[in-house]
C-alpha cells in the first residue's frame, strides 16, 4: 500500500511516517519503480505501535527501546516494566509542576481586578 493507506490504516500523519522513517522508528520501506514507498500489515502493525507509545506520551528514545524490547520475544518483561515505571513516575512529576503552575495562575487570576485600571498582578509576577 501507499503512505496514503499506511496513514489512514495507521492514524498517522504521512508527513509523521517519513519522520519516523528518517529517525529510524520505522524502518526504510520498498519501493516502486517510480519511487513511491510501499508499506505492509507489519509497517501499519508498528505505526499503530508507535502512535499507541506517544499516545502514552513517550519521548522517541523511550520507543525505540520499547520497540526494541517488543521486537525480541525472548525479552523478560521485567525490562518493559521498568520503562513503564519510569515514565509514571515522570507523568507524576510533570503533573506535580502543572498542579503548582495551575494553582499559582489561578491565584494570580483572582487578585487581577479585571477592570480598567492598569495595575495587574499577572503582569507584575512575569515580570518578575
Amino acid at each position: 500500500m501507499n503512505i496514503g493507506e499506511a496513514s489512514a490504516r495507521s492514524g498517522v500523519s504521512a508527513k509523521m511516517i517519513r519522520y519516523y522513517e528518517g529517525i529510524g522508528l520505522l524502518p526504510e520501506p520498498d519501493r516502486r519503480e517510480s519511487g513511491y514507498r510501499l508499506y505492509d500489515e507489519s509497517d501499519i502493525h508498528r505505526l499503530r505501535f508507535v502512535r499507541r507509545a506517544r499516545d502514552f506520551g513517550f519521548s522517541v528514545e523511550r520507543i525505540r527501546e520499547l520497540l526494541r524490547l517488543w521486537n525480541d520475544r525472548k525479552r523478560p518483561s521485567a525490562e518493559v516494566k521498568k520503562i513503564a515505571e519510569a515514565h509514571v513516575a515522570e507523568l507524576d512529576r510533570k503533573i506535580g509542576e502543572l498542579t503548582a503552575l495551575r494553582d499559582s495562575m489561578k491565584d494570580l487570576a483572582k487578585r487581577c481586578h479585571g477592570d480598567q485600571r492598569p495595575d495587574c498582578p499577572i503582569l507584575a509576577d512575569l515580570e518578575g
